[in-house]
């Protein structure tokens, strides 16, 4: 997965395979998912991405299965 921030436009892409995209459905009026052939998420363009996103606080946290 790759996130990119366009300061100048204030978009975010979080981009989650290379797959080519068929589909892109509007979510809301700032953010748009991008399909595949098969339905599955190919990535998310989020504009206005400082105030929707709350950008540039990014974390990232890896949950381990507990048993």
């Amino acid at each position: 997965m790759n996130i990119k921030y366009f300061s100048d436009t204030d978009t975010a892409l979080v981009e989650f395979s290379e797959n080519s995209i068929v589909e892109t459905k509007e979510l809301s009026e700032n953010m748009y998912l991008d399909i595949d052939a098969n339905g599955n998420p190919v990535s998310i363009t989020i504009e206005h991405a400082r105030t929707t996103a709350h950008l540039p606080d990014i974390s990232y946290q890896q949950i381990e299965n507990v048993i």
